[in-house]
């Protein structure tokens, strides 16, 4: 008897969350530049985890409670944080065996809205590989949450989606009936052959350039820089990446 195959959906904005919500979903949450490339970088330099928060007011209250905190909105730190959004933050000095408290205009907020799900874990190129191969392991439904921009259609979130869905149906344990997927895959089919030129048209690197802080954008986009898969547990983001390590075990 064939093996079922596992739905695969992606959604463009969190928007339209409501009509993608399933518990039984493992949702990828995909905010490339910058904060799901952030999290993936400070897991791989040695942070002990991530507390995620949807608004400044309670990122202010934790470091209050004396936690370190990186936390933006529109690219700006805010006045109370110990820095920004940049991954280029994280480094190994200044994080390794840190609990971290993160605060960004888009991301922080989808993790917490898809907190209903089975699980919730981090999307990026960094970590692209080992997210895919994980997610294949689960036998579960996936759901590509693109954080977009205040609700907005984003392009390099959904040229990622594209290309971990692109994956996820190569490894013949998925299948889709949804446009959003299909449209994403077409996108990164564009995009593959020369994904750093291809981003420049997205209205994120215009934002980020404006204020000076799209250095980081090639490293955002490079694949496979780290074995992390950030998972959203007990109100923390930490990596299960360890191979014995299942969903709710």
């Amino acid at each position: 008897m064939e093996n079922p195959k596992y739905r695969l959906e992606v959604c463009l904005s969190p928007a339209i969350y409501s009509k993608h919500a399933n518990d039984d979903n493992l949702v990828v949450i995909v905010d490339i530049l910058r904060a799901t490339s952030s999290i993936c970088a400070a897991i791989h330099n040695g942070v002990k985890s991530i507390i995620p928060v949807a608004t400044a007011e309670e990122a202010k209250a934790m470091k209050q409670q004396g936690y370190l905190v990186a936390s933006e909105r529109d690219g700006y730190v805010l006045d109370f944080a110990d820095f920004g959004n940049s991954p280029f933050n994280f480094t190994p000095e200044i994080v390794a065996g840190k609990e971290i408290v993160y605060s960004t205009t888009n991301g922080t907020r989808c993790i917490h809205m898809a907190s209903h799900s089975k699980a919730v874990v981090i999307g990026s190129f960094l970590n692209f590989s080992s997210l895919a191969g994980w997610l294949i392991q689960q036998n579960s439904p996936v759901l590509i949450f693109c954080a977009s921009w205040k609700d907005r259609f984003s392009l390099e979130d959904t040229v990622f989606a594209g290309a971990l869905a692109e994956r996820l149906m190569d490894s013949g344990k998925f299948e889709t009936i949804c446009d959003a997927a299909t449209a994403s895959i077409d996108l990164w089919s564009l995009a593959k052959n020369n994904l750093n030129g291809y981003i420049q048209k997205a209205a994120q690197k215009s934002r980020l350039a404006s204020k000076g802080l799209d250095d980081c954008i090639e490293y955002c986009l490079t694949a496979d820089q780290t074995t992390a898969v950030p998972v959203f547990e007990n109100n923390r983001l930490i990596d299960v990446s360890a191979p014995t390590r299942q969903t709710g075990s």
